[in-house]
């Protein structure tokens, strides 16, 4: 665990009024962020340090008043300073629905379908500052796959191909998207608190919210890549969800469409999270990532991009979980 402490910290604390707080270092995620828990007596808040030019907390900040403001349960900014990177929140405590559920499996149903309550009340919204989830950007994602897990297998592939496949299967989907819901791109187990009760839940990790389709949100929830969702309650929580939104014909390929899309990239990120950041940690969930990719892939609406993978991704490679490793 990185304990440096980051520069002018002290003014930072004291301008806020956290002078003399003890000053915890938390574990890190996926990123250049680092957490602290703040204490000064019975009082708590957490620091991220997002420094510059690695991160940058400006869509951090903008993402979090806009969902404050419209009534979502976002961590509420204490104090900032953007140029240092430096943040002070509203501490959410330490209850993820991860572990929560990990110890209280009884309870799944109802914590989902209240993870599933804040989506419906998102997608109600209107769309919020953000940019367009567009074709360029769906594109560039899946392209992870292509540019990190390939190599690490040794394989030449078709890239063109590949591209041209992604295009084919997405373009149908993006007039669906308009004018479109505020998409938080990474609403998962590990990124909702639980402050209290089931339906009293917190989000973070959404500095990279853009506009785009309902269901991108569903799939980071119920095809996680760190917690197994067994496919009856994700088809569960699906017909919950469409039982209050009512979202159309096409919402489930698009569902499939974007599921495959964005397994695709998490595979390409966990592979560059252990080439490039020195995080082996990772590869372990690909195992999962590559079984609900597959799944996807086996809806119609997915036939070119499947029929791409079945030419260029060997059957021994994805029946061993995706791939095999090696340092």
């Amino acid at each position: 665990m990185d304990v440096k402490l980051p520069d002018g910290l002290d003014a930072f604390l004291a301008a806020a009024g956290w002078a003399g707080a003890e000053v915890h270092p938390l574990a890190g995620d996926a990123s250049f962020r680092r957490y602290f828990r703040i204490r000064r007596g019975e009082k708590t808040a957490m620091l991220m340090d997002a420094p510059p030019p690695e991160e940058d907390p400006a869509p951090f900040l903008r993402a979090a008043k806009w969902l404050d403001a419209n009534g979502l349960r976002a961590p509420r900014i204490l104090a900032e300073d953007a140029p240092r990177g430096l943040v002070l929140l509203e501490d959410f405590g330490e209850v993820r629905m991860r572990e929560y559920l990990d110890q209280w499996a009884d309870d799944e149903r109802a914590v989902y379908q209240a993870a599933i309550d804040a989506l419906v009340e998102l997608h109600r919204l209107p769309p919020g500052p953000f940019r367009d989830y567009s074709l360029a950007e769906y594109q560039r994602e899946a392209k992870l796959l292509v540019d990190w897990y390939c190599p690490a297998q040794n394989l030449y592939v078709d890239g063109p191909g590949y591209a041209a496949a992604w295009e084919e299967v997405l373009s149908p989907m993006l007039p669906r998207q308009r004018p479109g819901v505020v998409v938080l791109r990474d609403y998962h187990a590990e990124n909702i608190m639980l402050l209290g009760s089931l339906h009293d839940q917190g989000l973070l990790d959404f500095q990279d919210a853009l506009v785009g389709h309902p269901a991108y949100d569903l799939v980071s929830l119920l095809q996680d890549a760190r917690r197994d969702v067994a496919p009856a309650l994700e088809a569960e929580m699906l017909d919950y969800y469409t039982g209050k939104v009512a979202p159309g014909a096409d919402f489930l390929a698009d569902y499939a469409r974007l599921g495959a899309q964005r397994n695709a990239k998490i595979v390409g990120i966990f592979v560059r999270l252990w080439k490039r950041d020195g995080k082996p940690r990772y590869l372990n969930y690909i195992p999962r990532v590559w079984a609900l990719l597959e799944r996807d892939l086996a809806h119609p609406a997915l036939a070119p991009v499947a029929r791409w993978f079945d030419a260029n991704i060997p059957a021994e490679l994805r029946s061993a979980g995706g791939g095999t490793w090696a340092a």
